[in-house]
């Protein structure tokens, strides 16, 4: 690895780093300046009890002491303070728990998506204009244009309401078959349509004309030059596509009923648990930051040719 390309490695780091500090700053301050509080609606709540709890919590120091303190604690102890709402439980624990599970269906996802998406993706190119060509195009089409809450529904419908064929929530093996259907509809068929355009254009090239004129077989030309030079923008889109998969579950794990990070998120913001709140959304942000600098360094590993800037 020369300097040069380490040089942009640290660029990078470092700049993911100041995006993060960015992202905590500004979740934490527009936190703070939502109107009531997260004690407000508890029934028998009186305005001294409020006082004892805010102070129990540190919620009545100065906001920038509070600052201060909660950047603190993120960076030297990876500590987001304990729940307003589950007593006795902190916040990085209810994230961890939730968080494994909306990982196993965000990989399981994006594994599904790729394997199919670059495989229909390179069918079309292959059968261009052809009737194979235009059915996955159509079929694609509507599933980037459908969102997922509305996909996740018509599953549920019809496959755990209608056909009775798997559990209508996602507390078994067997009920989280639909909610990972539901994640990779849509990048797969954004993989499949992102890799028969690159493909396209790699398959028009001049070397790819060259090696045709040299006699180089047809499966040779396909996967040793086409496919694998069409893949680097399928690349690009794995990183947010992964954090995609993760944030955009939260409203799909709530559909399926799915023990994952979105179903804890979601009751947060109806109990106005602000730690809770920020720190999943300091959680999922960072994840979206960190698949991205993965995503940069790996260029260079699939394509020597791009230069590091």
């Amino acid at each position: 690895m020369n300097s040069k390309t380490m040089l942009y490695i640290i660029k990078r780091i470092l700049l993911a780093i100041f995006t993060v500090w960015i992202v905590i700053t500004v979740t934490f301050f527009v936190m703070h300046a939502v109107p009531g509080g997260p004690f407000v609606g508890e029934k028998a709540t009186t305005p001294a009890v409020q006082k004892a709890m805010e102070a129990k919590y540190g919620l009545d120091k100065p906001l920038m002491e509070q600052y201060f303190t909660y950047l603190k604690d993120i960076v030297t102890k990876f500590d987001f303070g304990p729940s307003l709402k589950q007593r006795g439980r902190d916040v990085i624990d209810i994230i961890g728990d939730g968080m494994s599970t909306s990982l196993m269906l965000g990989v399981i996802a994006a594994a599904l998506s790729t394997v199919v998406g670059v495989i229909l993706g390179a069918i079309a190119a292959l059968r261009r204009n052809k009737i194979i060509d235009r059915v996955i195009m159509v079929i694609t089409t509507a599933f980037v244009s459908m969102p997922s809450f509305i996909m996740g529904a018509l599953l549920l419908v019809l496959f755990a309401t209608t056909l009775n064929l798997v559990p209508a929530n996602g507390d078994s093996p067997e009920g989280l078959i639909l909610p990972i259907i539901t994640l990779a509809l849509y990048p797969m068929a954004y993989i499949t349509r992102l890799t028969r355009s690159s493909m396209l254009d790699v398959l028009g090239q001049d070397y790819i004309r060259t090696a045709k004129a040299k006699g180089v077989s047809g499966k040779r030309i396909i996967f040793g030059h086409a496919l694998k030079n069409s893949l680097i923008p399928v690349l690009t889109y794995l990183g947010p596509m992964l954090a995609y998969i993760v944030t955009g579950s939260l409203v799909v794990e709530k559909i399926f009923a799915v023990p994952g990070i979105g179903r804890a998120f979601v009751s947060s913001i109806t109990n106005r648990d602000y730690t809770m709140i920020m720190g999943t959304t300091i959680i999922l942000a960072t994840l979206i930051v960190f698949m991205n600098l993965v995503t940069d360094i790996l260029y260079k590993v699939v394509d020597p040719r791009i230069t590091l800037e």
